[in-house]
């Protein structure tokens, strides 16, 4: 029998994966995306030892700064919003991989100044010739650039290199328009080069759902309609819409996270046991999953909208969507909403999905909560479990990442009176070292060429299809109803769970 040293094995997942010779060409660098998520991880990659020594990073922007400008940028930026501490010798490395390109999108002149950049970098970097574009744009230009990137050969690698490009969500606004855009990435980069970024899947406790569900005995046998009654899939958020008037106006908040964050978490706790965690193999899973989601008849019953009113939130006095700066005082932009989705496997047959998500609620959170089934029988009197509720399974991906059991127990006394405990596992408490950025993780895995967690197209679609039919009925609906700031959303969402004999979690 030959024994294999797991410390010696290059395919060891528990190895920190570090990247080859590469680069990333980055548009949008005056964005806060770029200045807040992808310039801090960039350096939190580089700061953890993931990054090659000659890692180059080249800005894409319409200012006239040269490179010592932009770095400056990127200094900046790093300052602020990297996870990691500063280090001087650290920095001073991966800056010297700088450099700046300054142009429109329809600039033929500033692509040719880009390949050339390139090129530069490839000799004196030693970045291979491997790159990848990543475009921090919104989806409007995206066609723009691609096809830039193709006309000036930057989308084509030599022998032995790669070319990847990186998009942001939204990918697209219903399904006509994400098939149009998933062509035209399809037709300048072949689809394991496309990467698309939703960077909930890239959250430590999102990855925690295939851990906590496939490597324990304890969980996957209750894992179906025996012994779940329904689940509920919550993206809070106590904030308004700040300053993101021109982007939220129009899409909402079912495009803006339903039909991304919510449904890829769904797919995560609905999908059958992969028959591995690479690419191809949880993608299928998930797909699964997607296809075999069922609308209800009734969608007036089984949805809800919202906008949110005036109100209080965190002690202050704020105000409601339709007086916030930029946006229109007849919009019908939904700042609240929630679905009823069903499952057509034998698993989940009869458990209803609820999936609900909105701005200026009670508190920010992110959660799923697997809500199990009463116990058939209870040998106790009616007033020893009056305050027993359904046990539960809490899966918390923000802001204290970790999980709650809810189970009953005896009060200590020498009556039998059952209440609900919770039993807590924290990331905090249990591990040592802190939680990397999912930025960290998502941009490590573009630049290793490695997608689990990013949606492919079929997926992308998959999901307009089942949200399409609710924004069309919502729109002859007309306006959304209404709800004060800091409560949990419009008594339609509540009357909706009701109908089911159910009610919203407070978390």
């Amino acid at each position: 029998m030959t024994y294999t040293n797991p410390l010696r094995d290059p395919q060891d997942r528990r190895l920190p994966r570090i990247a080859g010779p590469c680069g990333m060409v980055l548009f949008g660098v005056t964005g806060d995306l770029s200045r807040k998520k992808v310039m801090p991880a960039i350096y939190d990659l580089a700061n953890r030892g993931l990054l090659p020594p000659g890692f180059s990073l080249v800005g894409f922007a319409r200012r006239d700064w040269a490179n010592q400008d932009f770095a400056q940028i990127v200094h900046d930026s790093v300052k602020a919003h990297a996870r990691t501490e500063f280090r001087e010798e650290v920095w001073k490395q991966l800056a010297e991989g700088f450099r700046f390109v300054s142009g429109d999108f329809d600039d033929d002149v500033a692509f040719d100044t880009l390949r050339r950049t390139i090129e530069e970098l490839d000799d004196v970097r030693g970045t291979g010739g491997n790159h990848a574009f990543y475009l921090a744009i919104p989806p409007a230009f995206f066609g723009d650039v691609v096809g830039q990137l193709q006309e000036h050969g930057l989308a084509d690698p030599a022998e032995g290199s790669w070319r990847r490009v990186v998009v942001e969500k939204p990918f697209g606004h219903d399904l006509e328009s994400a098939r149009e855009l998933n062509g035209i990435l399809d037709g300048v980069f072949p689809p394991g080069s496309i990467f698309r970024i939703d960077h909930y899947l890239g959250k430590e406790t999102v990855q925690n759902i295939l851990a906590m569900r496939f490597a324990n005995a304890m969980f996957e046998p209750l894992w179906n309609n025996n012994y779940v009654d329904h689940v509920q899939i919550t993206m809070a958020e106590d904030i308004g819409i700040g300053g993101r008037a021109g982007y939220y106006d129009g899409i909402g908040a079912a495009r803006d996270v339903i039909q991304n964050h919510l449904l890829q978490l769904m797919c995560l706790v609905a999908m059958e046991e992969p028959t591995s965690f690479d690419a191809e193999s949880l993608r299928i899973e998930k797909q699964k999953v997607l296809k075999s989601i069922a609308l209800p008849r009734r969608l007036d019953l089984a949805t809800a909208r919202g906008q949110y009113a005036e109100g209080w939130q965190g002690g202050e006095k704020v105000v409601g969507f339709l007086e916030e700066e930029g946006i229109r005082k007849t919009s019908t932009t939904e700042t609240f909403a929630a679905v009823r989705l069903d499952v057509d496997t034998r698993r989940w047959a009869g458990v209803p999905f609820y999936l609900r998500t909105g701005k200026r609620l009670g508190r920010r959170v992110t959660e799923v909560a697997v809500v199990f089934k009463q116990a058939p029988h209870l040998p106790f009197s009616q007033s020893s479990t009056e305050e027993l509720t359904h046990n539960a399974l809490v899966i918390r991906v923000q802001p204290d990442e970790g999980m709650t059991i809810r189970f009953g127990s005896k009060v200590p006394g020498t009556a039998m009176e059952i209440r609900d405990v919770n039993m807590d596992f924290a990331y905090g408490g249990s591990f040592t070292e802190e939680s990397p950025e999912a930025y960290e993780r998502l941009i490590l895995d573009v630049l290793l060429g490695d997608p689990p967690l990013f949606p492919r197209h079929e997926e992308v679609e998959l999901s307009w299809m089942i949200l399409d039919p609710i924004l069309d009925a919502w729109a002859k609906k007309g306006k959304p109803d209404a709800y004060e700031s800091g409560t949990w959303g419009p008594a339609s969402a509540d009357k909706m769970l009701a109908r089911d004999g159910r009610v919203w979690r407070r978390p």
